[in-house]
Parts: C-alpha cells; sequence; structure tokens
C-alpha cells in the first residue's frame, strides 16, 4: 500500500550538551544508559546494541545522511524529530539546525515539541527538576514561533492541506490554549502559509482535539492491563527476585491490544504503533517492559493501525512509529544486533 505513510519519533539526544554533563555526567548522551543496560530478569533483551548505524554522533553529517537513507531504503515517509523549548532556552536543537542549514539530509520532516518538564523521573528522582517547561505568554510564543519558521518553509517539511504538521506532546498542559493556537494560526498566514496543520498527542480519551483549534491528535498509549507472566520461572521466585521494585512487565503480543483505538474516535486521529518499548536503561527497576517483541509480532500491530486509516483521504492514511531511535527506551526502528533490519523490513513489505 504505497500510499501509507509512516513517520517515525525522531530523538536527536546523541550528542553531548552542556545541560547533559552537569547533570550526569561529562560526556553524556542517550547511549551512556543504553550501554550500560543489563538483563533484569531470565530472557529480558538487554542491552539493545546497534548495528548498522553504530554508536554515532549526531554532530556528524554523515550519521543523518545514513540514517535518512536506511529510512528511504525500507519505505519510511519522514521523520518526527522532537522539539525542546523552555520559555525561550532550546536545548538539543543542534542536529535540526545543521539539517536545515545545510539542506541535507534530502528526506522529509516535522516537528513534535516535546513540551514536558525534564525531572529524574526515571531514576527514581521525579522530584528532582532538571528544567522547567514553562509558558511566559504571548512574547514568548511569538519568539517560539519565530524560531520555528525557518523549519515551515523548509521544501521538505511535512504539509497536510499545504499547512505544516506541528505536533504539540501535552498539550492540555498549554494554559489558554485556544489563545496560544489562534496566536499561532495569525502568524502562519502573515508569514505567509496557509496555517498549520496541528496535531495534540492525547493520552487519554479527555481530550478532543477540535475543541482547542486542533486538526487531529494522534494517539499513544502504553498498556494499563497486566498480561500472563512470559517466562519460565515460577511467578513466586520472580516476585522474590524483584521485591520491592516498580518494575512493570508485560507481554509485548497482549499489550499491543490495547495500544490501538477500537472503533471511531469521533474526530480525526492518528495511530502510533510501537515496534518495541523497555526503558530499563534509564530508569532500572522503576521502568516499563514489554517483553518478546518480535518483527512478526509488530508487522501483526503496525498491520492493524494500517488498516484502520486505508479508507482515508489520501493524504490523511498516515501511521506514525514510536520510535526511529529512542535505544535508552529499548524503542527503535534502526537496526541492532539481534534483528538487524527485520523491523524495518516489516515496513517495507507492508507499504510497498
Amino acid at each position: 500500500m504505497s500510499d501509507i505513510k509512516t513517520i517515525a519519533f525522531y530523538l536527536p539526544q546523541y550528542h553531548p550538551i552542556s545541560e547533559n554533563d552537569k547533570w550526569w555526567g561529562k560526556g553524556f548522551t542517550e547511549w551512556t544508559n543504553t550501554a550500560k543496560a543489563k538483563p533484569l530478569f531470565r530472557g529480558h533483551y538487554q542491552p539493545h546494541v546497534p548495528a548498522d548505524l553504530g554508536f554515532y554522533d549526531l554532530r556528524l553529517p554523515e550519521a543523518r545522511h545514513d540514517q535518512a537513507e536506511l529510512a528511504k531504503e525500507y519505505g519510511l515517509s519522514g521523520f518526527c524529530y522532537y522539539h525542546y523549548w523552555f520559555g525561550g532556552k532550546r536545548i538539543l536543537e543542534r542536529p535540526l539546525n545543521a539539517v536545515l542549514k545545510n539542506k541535507e539530509p534530502d528526506f522529509p520532516f516535522c516537528l513534535c515539541w516535546a513540551n514536558q518538564t525534564w525531572t529524574g523521573v526515571w531514576h527514581g528522582a521525579a522530584d528532582n527538576i532538571l528544567i522547567e517547561q514553562t509558558y511566559p505568554g504571548k512574547e514568548d510564543y511569538e519568539a517560539h514561533f519565530q524560531a520555528l519558521l525557518p523549519a515551515f518553509e523548509d521544501p521538505r517539511y511535512i504539509r497536510i492541506d499545504n499547512r505544516p504538521v506541528f505536533m504539540i506532546y501535552r498539550p492540555t498542559e498549554i494554559p489558554g490554549l485556544p489563545r496560544f493556537v489562534g496566536l499561532w494560526q495569525e502568524m502562519a498566514v502573515k508569514a505567509g502559509l496557509s496555517g498549520l496543520f496541528l496535531v495534540g498527542v492525547n493520552h487519554n480519551d479527555s481530550w478532543r482535539p477540535d475543541d482547542s483549534g486542533f486538526e487531529a491528535s494522534m494517539l499513544q498509549k502504553l498498556p494499563h492491563k497486566c498480561a500472563r507472566v512470559p517466562w519460565k520461572y515460577p511467578v513466586r521466585k520472580i516476585k522474590q527476585m524483584l521485591q520491592g521494585s516498580n518494575l512493570t512487565i508485560y507481554e509485548y503480543e497482549e499489550a499491543i491490544s490495547s495500544v490501538l483505538r477500537k472503533g471511531d474516535a469521533g474526530y480525526l486521529e492518528y495511530p502510533c504503533v510501537i515496534p518495541n518499548w523497555d526503558n530499563s536503561p534509564r530508569s532500572g527497576l522503576n521502568g516499563l517492559v514489554l517483553h518478546d517483541s518480535t518483527p512478526e509480532k509488530f508487522r501483526k500491530h503496525l498491520s492493524a493501525a494500517i488498516e484502520s486509516v486505508a479508507g482515508r483521504p489520501k493524504d490523511q492514511r498516515i501511521v506514525f512509529i514510536k520510535s526511529w531511535n529512542e535505544w535508552a527506551e529499548g524503542n527503535h526502528l534502526e537496526p541492532d544486533l539481534r534483528h538487524g533490519c527485520a523491523y524495518l523490513e516489516v515496513i517495507r513489505s507492508l507499504i510497498a
């Protein structure tokens, strides 16, 4: 089905920055947690070691080029770069700035504002605020839009209905959200755009995008019901081993049945598929593990998502994938030593 678009979220945290040096130690990147991961129970797949692309550094144009070429080869339609803006302060912006300045790689992209306060939550220190997400008001909103305008105007930027797609991860946390939306739409038109195509990430069913001026939502759900214990140890022994921990473990194949919506949302909503998930490299025994993901199980998950959008108008046939490269969440399409390009091959086989 060549008219299905697959857009993968893209984490830019693969180069050192001064803030991470201060918080986590000199030279910290996403690879730091990825490489030190250990299996926590029998059959636990850790660590995930990158294969074809290696432990890359996103300051290098060759690394960004190789990522895009690999994504193209397997039929992905674009990347959705995570974007960070904290009351005028940008973080991890270097890779995107280079993509814009150098006009390379030639691969479609859009942005997702990951508007969350950074804390030590994954390390068991949720009250330790690293950098706070704030919303200072109109002047900050205007500065934020102007900072992103070069990206919106880039010919590679993904558009729907001739409008740049901009995603907001926590739309309900923006105070006076309709006013924010109205201001940005007005600024977009004044800048010569046809407006913005705003997509809000929907973490539950209590928010409707159309109530706040958004064009659509993207459903992102992690499982809430515990699946059967998937390993060979007796349940009692596993409980003893993990006693006092907050580690949550689900069977991937059972868990993903709760990730996609059953039926019509009543508004435009895009599905989000998860190839794998295991954030224990970041959070240890505070993590969430979707155990025993395989390419064939992912095929069922992606097939269901494709089927849910196949009957839509052509430019609305979009499936988001989380993610291209969130390695410390065990959540990646990039090849690893265990599966190679098998997850990517699933995508190519389903959309070819």
